[in-house]
């Protein structure tokens, strides 16, 4: 990592901090902050991506990249901002659309091919919009659409194409175990001209034990390019991380710590070691009691 990569990394650290704090202000209060006995089912409910309750995640991936087309490992990071503001409607269903906003650092090799210098900037935007029941235990899944607008502050740093596709999940959140799947798939639809096409797909699996507060586990996600042909279009990480819910004053906070290497990554240049750390304080929803 280069000394202005590490700063970088460090600030927006310091900026998660910062905005977690200020979320602790406007969160829970005294008289409905949760007990210790609520936080391992408030834990277990946070693996589904239709849970009632609203959150602000934080994550920070940390990667290590290689490949034919540079020498050594090249280093690259992003935050992203993932606010979590899902509506209950009807017999217990739930509307949700899920912004993720990246900011990205990471090697620029339109200036230079071996990955030396890096740029820093906004990445595309993503959003999910998911239907679904809310249930807090057993089987639940929902259905919708995603998209990816083309937000990149630097052509290094998106895709510069629109993109829409479909988006399902099902998940079974039980006493012992939380596990399923979370699909999304897109294709470009416009933008610029000059740029490559776009249809990927991006599942995200998850299965983790339950251990009362926490729980330890994994929930990396494949990615598949299908322009390109598997050896550089796959990459497949397995991982192991922990996630425990805690009481930050009055604000219940999901915090997890998850290393993951990809078994299967792009011969050409792919990411080989992801260690992915998040941060998801829990804010008052007006939709519950």
């Amino acid at each position: 990592m280069t000394k202005a990569q590490y700063k970088f990394t460090v600030f927006k650290l310091g900026l998660s901090w910062s905005i977690i704090v200020l979320s602790t202000c406007l969160g829970y209060s005294q008289s409905d902050a949760l007990q210790q006995e609520d936080l391992a089912k408030l834990n277990r409910e946070l693996d589904n991506p239709l849970a009632k309750y609203w959150s602000l995640v934080f994550q920070e991936n940390l990667s290590i990249n290689n490949g034919n087309i540079v020498e050594g490992n090249l280093v690259s990071n992003t935050l992203f901002f993932q606010p979590a503001l899902p509506i209950p409607f009807g017999n217990n269903l739930v509307f949700t659309a899920r912004p993720v906003f990246p900011l990205v650092t990471q090697p620029n090799f339109s200036q230079d091919p071996s990955g030396s210098k890096s740029v820093t900037g906004f990445g595309d935007v993503q959003m999910a919009a998911l239907i679904g029941p809310g249930n807090a235990s057993g089987w639940v899944w929902g259905f919708g659409t995603t998209f990816v607008f083309p937000t990149a502050s630097n052509q290094n740093l998106g895709a510069g194409k629109y993109q829409m596709g479909p988006a399902a999940m099902v998940f079974h959140l039980g006493e012992k175990w939380n596990k399923g799947v979370f699909i999304q798939h897109w294709w470009s639809l416009a933008g610029h001209a000059d740029r490559t096409e776009v249809v990927t797909t991006d599942i995200q699996y998850v299965l983790r034990k339950n251990l009362k507060k926490a729980s330890i586990g994994m929930g990396p996600s494949i990615r598949i390019d299908w322009t390109k042909g598997f050896k550089d279009g796959v990459t497949i990480p397995i991982g192991l991380g922990y996630t425990q819910t805690v009481l930050l004053g009055k604000t219940p906070v999901k915090m997890r710590l998850e290393p993951q290497y990809s078994i299967v990554r792009p011969d050409n240049y792919g990411n080989v070691w992801n260690v992915r750390l998040q941060i998801a304080p829990i804010i008052k929803s007006p939709f519950l009691d």
